[in-house]
Formats: structure tokens, sequence, C-alpha cells
């Protein structure tokens, strides 16, 4: 599923860098297209969309895996809200799957996934906690913290139906690119995660870029 983008950076409205274990909380109007770019490889970039209209309407991924079927993502991929209405379209991309299964880190999962004394070290949760409360204008609490995207993360499903964390299929320079189908507020962990070997236990930065519909 790689395909390339025709747009040029140099032609963007917005290029944002977000630091390792930061987040990126904004609006891409309808029409709009908007990249996630990985500056230096295998960095995961964990996802949250709601309709800017109406928060309560969200990205699904029980619905979009079940219109799709298949259990990746790539180019063609329509992501649905829980109403069953396209939020957004991957349109490009250069990385060639990402997962909607795995979820989001948090001090829980650190705790099982890894040791008990990795419960306190950041991790995503906490980025996407950290920006509802420093943005209330955008009328989300912890309660709305539900399915996400998990760009550039690289988790095969095992032939018992399982899942596993591996080493990122990334690379420096990769990315996925998305068009709007409705305003849709965007909310990205920057994953801080030192404890999986998807980005070699080196969080790194992204570059987020935004231009205007055609």
């Amino acid at each position: 599923m790689i395909k390339e983008s025709t747009l040029r950076p140099v032609d963007a409205v917005v290029r944002d860098v977000v630091d390792a274990g930061d987040y990126y909380f904004k609006v891409v109007k309808k029409g709009q297209r908007f990249r996630i770019l990985d500056l230096e490889g295998n960095q995961a970039a964990d996802c949250l969309f709601y309709s800017a209209d109406d928060t309560a309407e969200r990205y699904s991924a029980m619905d979009t895996l079940r219109e799709q079927g298949q259990a990746y993502l790539s180019t063609g991929s329509m992501l649905l809200t829980n109403l069953g209405n396209p939020l957004l379209e991957i349109v490009a991309d250069t990385c060639g799957r990402h997962d909607t299964l795995g979820g989001a880190c948090s001090t829980e999962s650190n705790t099982v996934r890894y040791a008990l004394e990795k419960r306190c070290m950041h991790a995503c949760r906490d980025s996407w906690l950290l920006a509802v409360t420093e943005n209330p204008e955008y009328g989300l609490s912890k309660r709305d913290l539900t399915h996400n995207v998990n760009f550039f993360m690289n988790v095969p499903i095992t032939e018992e139906g399982g899942l596993t964390f591996e080493d990122g299929i990334s690379a420096p320079g990769k990315y996925v690119e998305m068009e709007a189908k409705m305003d849709v507020i965007v909310l990205i962990s920057n994953c801080p995660q030192l404890n999986n070997p998807c980005n070699a236990y080196n969080p790194t930065p992204i570059e987020v870029l935004v231009w205007d519909a055609a």
C-alpha cells in the first residue's frame, strides 16, 4: 500500500515539529490534508481523532476495521467514526501499514508489559491527559480518551490471534498523509515509551504538516 504524495513541504500552511513525549492538539479543516512525518525513523505517533462539531463523534477502530476487512491501516483506508461517518482517508503512505489494535501505552500497561518499577514512566495516555487539561476549549476530558491509531507501530498478529510489539518498519523520512472528511480535532502523543523495541528505545521527534484543500 505504498504511495507517495504529490504535495510539497514548502507549500504547507502548517509545519510543527513535535518533540518525543510532547503532544499535538489542533483542528484540521474539512478538505485539508495533514502529514505525520517520521523524522528519524520508527517513532510511534499515537493519535486520537474527534469531530470538531461534536466530540461525542470520534474515531472508531471497530467500525473502521470491520468495514475495510483488514487489521492494518494504509493508503486507501477510510477512518470511520462511531456513527459510521468518514472521518479521515489515508491518501499517501510510505511506511506501509499502521496499527489500530494495540492501544496506547499507559502507566498500567507499563506495569503489565514490562515491570512494576516501570509504572511511573511517562506514557501516551499521560500526554493525552495533559493535553486535554491544558486545552479546556476543546471540551474533552479523561473519559474521551478512547480508540486510537498507532502510526508507524509494528504490531504483528500471531497465529494464535494475539498481538506482539516488534521492531519498527518505518525509517527516517517515512510519512502517512490523510485528508479530512469533516473538521477534525487531531490529538497526537509523540510516544515517549522507553521500553518498546519499536523505536530502538530512543523516542525521537515527528513533524506535522498541513496543506489547504486544493
